[in-house]
């Protein structure tokens, strides 16, 4: 899986660089959230604007993610999904589970902004 990982306002960025999330690119997002957080990121923001495409595996490994952000002491924000994307998570109900933005700026303002908590 290709990304782009960048720090904003204590915020890791990962920009994924793919058109798919599949089995194969699930381990590669679950160790580069994991290194985020080993690296003192606790407040992770996931861009997934340029994904068309996703499968269990690949949303599995968001949810270890989140899970493993929140044990850190921080929390775990998607960002641009595309419509196949957001069928995706709306039939597997996980948009119930993590908090969705449109932009990147909009999920790194949330983290400062208590009434998000």
């Amino acid at each position: 899986m290709d990304y782009i990982v960048s720090h904003v306002k204590n915020v890791a960025v990962i920009k994924i660089k793919s058109e798919r999330g599949t089995v194969k690119d699930a381990n590669a997002v679950k160790e580069s959230i994991d290194e985020e957080l080993r690296g003192g990121h606790q407040n992770i923001t996931i861009d997934m604007t340029e994904l068309t495409y996703v499968d269990s595996n690949f949303l599995g490994s968001l949810v270890t993610g989140l899970k493993h952000a929140i044990k850190a002491g921080g929390d775990l924000r998607l960002v641009g999904f595309q419509p196949p994307v957001k069928t995706m998570f709306e039939l597997t109900r996980l948009y119930n589970i993590f908090r969705i933005y449109d932009s990147v700026d909009e999920a790194v303002e949330s983290f400062s902004d208590p009434s998000q908590d």
